[in-house]
């Protein structure tokens, strides 16, 4: 059973000054969701770009320092300008992304969420879904250094998060804690876990970043994804109307403020699509809603438009 105090007692959860933002990138935002395993390499350039920005409160240097050292194809090479001024604090600022196509197929075909280590497949499938997603790691994280942030990427199976029945039972994150006090910026992702009661299951990044405010307190909370925000619908339905406020009250339930629907309508309608098997956009407003308890705010937006812009969606 998940409870605060199994959470939090595992690590000293205190970091040197308080956490400006965690940062949700949705999968579906900067991959090519029905295409395996493929990056949108213009997308998540995009992002990395607006992040550099919206992580500095002064005026962003008109170069960056890139720190992807690596020979691989990309945008990759040696900086040797580091004796130039101090680099741009980001240490208040953590990211937690997506899997997109990376790792939902596999988890799928495999049922790596509904547990059963013992069997072959299940066993297979779970391996294959962490190289899948921690793949897609790599590539974020190698994105947002050739943008000068200095990030890096931590799993949440490598640092002991577990479940129980599908619950979160353990998060240990004296390693997020200790990266945002030595200066970097934690990239977290969903991950493929042990759960103590069925084997094994897929913990999302929503759920992930639930728990992360509910310990660090951040000032706010943004989910980028691929659509302008929350809609009363799937937003391909023409009739699909983009929800700009939702309020939470204290029992975890939540309306819509803005803007008024006709015929007093307060419900939404959500779709999963089949490999999804974190619970989709379900888990997302699940989770959003339950940060917004805590008084933190919630921004859901279109990843490639500007942060706090009109269009958003407010919880």
């Amino acid at each position: 059973m998940e409870t605060k105090q199994q959470i939090s007692s595992s690590s000293d959860v205190t970091t040197i000054k308080p956490l400006c933002c965690i940062v949700k990138l949705g999968g579906a935002a900067i991959t090519c969701k029905n295409e395996i395993e493929k990056i949108n390499e213009e997308n998540l350039g995009t992002v990395s770009s607006q992040l550099r920005h919206a992580m500095i409160s002064s005026p962003p240097p008109l170069k960056s320092f890139g720190m992807d050292w690596s020979k691989r194809p990309g945008t990759s090479e040696i900086s040797v300008e580091f004796e130039d001024p101090a680099l741009p604090d980001y240490s208040n600022f953590l990211v937690v992304h997506g899997a997109g196509s990376f790792g939902h197929f596999q988890a799928s075909r495999s049922a790596v969420h509904k547990g059963g280590l013992h069997l072959p497949l299940v066993k297979a499938g779970f391996v294959a879904t962490r190289i899948s997603v921690t793949t897609l790691n790599i590539e974020i994280v190698r994105s947002l250094a050739r943008e000068g942030i200095p990030s890096v990427g931590i799993s949440p199976f490598a640092c002991g998060w577990s479940t129980c029945e599908r619950h979160m039972a353990h998060a240990d994150i004296s390693q997020v804690v200790k990266a945002i006090n030595s200066g970097f910026v934690p990239v977290l992702h969903g991950d493929a876990v042990i759960d103590e009661s069925q084997g094994c299951t897929i913990l999302s990044g929503d759920v992930i970043i639930r728990h992360l405010a509910e310990l660090l307190k951040p000032e706010y909370v943004v989910f980028l994804t691929d659509v302008l925000g929350v809609y009363d619908r799937p937003p391909t339905d023409p009739n699909a109307i983009l929800l700009q406020e939702i309020a939470v009250d204290e029992d975890g339930s939540w309306s819509i403020i803005k803007p008024t629907l006709e015929g007093m309508n307060k419900e939404v309608e959500i779709t999963v699509a089949a490999h999804d098997t974190t619970g989709g956009m379900v888990t997302k407003i699940s989770e959003a809603a339950m940060i917004a308890k805590l008084g933190i705010d919630v921004y859901i937006v279109k990843a490639l438009s500007l942060m706090h812009r009109l269009q958003q969606s407010t919880l």
